[in-house]
């Protein structure tokens, strides 16, 4: 089996590594792939947001499968132009993957089918009725601008001056690019969050190992929202949740997918919030989270590649998904003033002894080679990812391997999973 995995990030990384793994697989190539992921595959340079770029390198690469990691190219109809050419592609369609292209439209379809979410005080095309709506909101407020803004377009305003910065920033300012010309608001959910990921042909769906992320900036979720800065995994996060879930939120959208004409195939990620109420649902996402991702991967005890072109192919068994009993961790370790601007450029050390920690795997997100060197190449650098027996042995791990990297302006949180363990040891 010959594969392309479209992406660049850790993500992207974590995928090749796993279907490298996979007997049978003769070749992978990552378009446009990154420094760590050109050590287990070819990296083939192509914009992923150019769906007849991707389309032509296709034809000439003529892979048996593609699997497909960032939203950008779900949303632009990668999953269609596939399709149309009976090309096997894990993918939703681009009128399903609205379901993470606008959040206007996934909160119209959460309620339409009577899926359990937050209120929605209303949506708004301009800078004027968004200001003017906030007469009308209890506080805090949850803003989240409509469209794609790379994990930076949701904001938990206090009060209507922050609220009306927000405003500004992102519908005059258009500091989040088009993302940014609609938001919505909707009412505060109090909870801890769950990322419950599921792998669907569009009839069958098979269940993936539950995550938690850690999307704010620093310690103790302090700061500005990321892309994720670490996330891991353990069963007990879905201690006395799994039938729930299914009954009352996996089956219900799927089932209303159908109800709506829209055929839903790929991963599905649905970002949660277990509310004393029950779980509600924040977000979907059509593809799997970065950095959760990692945290799945490496609980993985199955033929990834196998798995996936079962999808394409319209024959998924749920049976096949076997998992690593225990726990994983990523620690996602960012460039200096990440999310905001960040230089980049800076040599990578400690890769090497890093991984000679037991259970770890560094995976790459933004590097490059460079004069033979590895220097960083974007805000979220390296996911150090460790799996384990328990949390403590994962995360420990983890933070070892974490401590033996070095580069300038390097940051991290230090508290990854750190709630689980202060709940754990108060019931100990």
């Amino acid at each position: 089996m010959k594969i392309l995995v479209v992406g660049a990030g850790g993500r992207e990384h974590a995928l090749v590594w796993k279907l490298r793994q996979a007997p049978g697989v003769e070749k992978i190539w990552c378009a446009p792939g990154n420094s760590g992921i050109a050590q287990e595959g070819k990296c083939v340079g192509v914009d992923v947001g150019d769906v007849s770029s991707l389309v032509t390198l296709a034809e000439r690469l003529q892979p048996d499968l593609t699997v497909v990691g960032p939203e950008l190219p779900l949303v632009s109809g990668l999953g269609d132009a596939f399709a149309q050419k009976k090309w096997p592609i894990v993918a939703p369609s681009r009128q399903a993957a609205q379901l993470e292209g606008s959040k206007i439209f996934s909160k119209e379809f959460l309620e339409r089918h009577n899926i359990p979410t937050a209120a929605m005080y209303g949506a708004y095309d301009s800078p004027g009725a968004a200001y003017s709506a906030l007469c009308a909101v209890d506080w805090p407020v949850v803003i989240k601008a409509d469209g794609l803004c790379a994990g930076k377009g949701v904001f938990l305003a206090s009060d209507p001056d922050r609220a009306t910065d927000f405003i500004e920033r992102v519908m005059e300012k258009n500091e989040l690019g088009p993302g940014g010309r609609r938001v919505l608001f909707e009412e505060t959910l109090e909870g801890e969050e769950l990322s419950f990921i599921v792998l669907t042909d569009s009839e069958r769906y098979a269940v993936l190992v539950p995550t938690r992320d850690h999307k704010r900036l620093f310690d103790n979720n302090q700061g500005p929202n990321t892309g994720g800065m670490g996330a891991y995994s353990t069963d007990d996060l879905l201690t006395g949740l799994q039938d729930s879930l299914l009954s009352n939120i996996v089956e219900p959208t799927l089932h209303g997918l159908t109800a709506d004409g829209i055929r839903y195939q790929g991963f599905l990620y649905i970002g949660l919030m277990l509310t004393k109420a029950g779980p509600r649902v924040l977000e979907f996402n059509c593809r799997l989270g970065d950095p959760e991702a990692q945290a799945i991967v490496a609980r993985m005890d199955f033929n990834l590649a196998e798995v996936l072109a079962d999808v394409a192919a319209g024959r998924l068994n749920p049976s096949k998904l076997k998992w690593k009993r225990g726990a994983s961790a990523c620690v996602v370790l960012a460039s200096g003033g990440y999310p905001g601007k960040f230089e980049t450029g800076k040599r990578i050390e400690g890769l090497e002894a890093a991984e000679q920690v037991k259970g770890v795997k560094v995976f790459h997100a933004g590097t490059k080679s460079t004069a033979g060197e590895l220097v960083t190449n974007g805000g979220r650098v390296l996911g150090v990812t460790a799996s384990g027996s328990s949390l403590d042995e994962a995360l420990a791990s983890a933070y070892q391997a974490a401590s033996k990297i070095r580069f300038d302006g390097m940051h991290y949180r230090k508290d990854i999973g750190a709630h689980v363990r202060r709940v754990q040891t108060a019931d100990d």
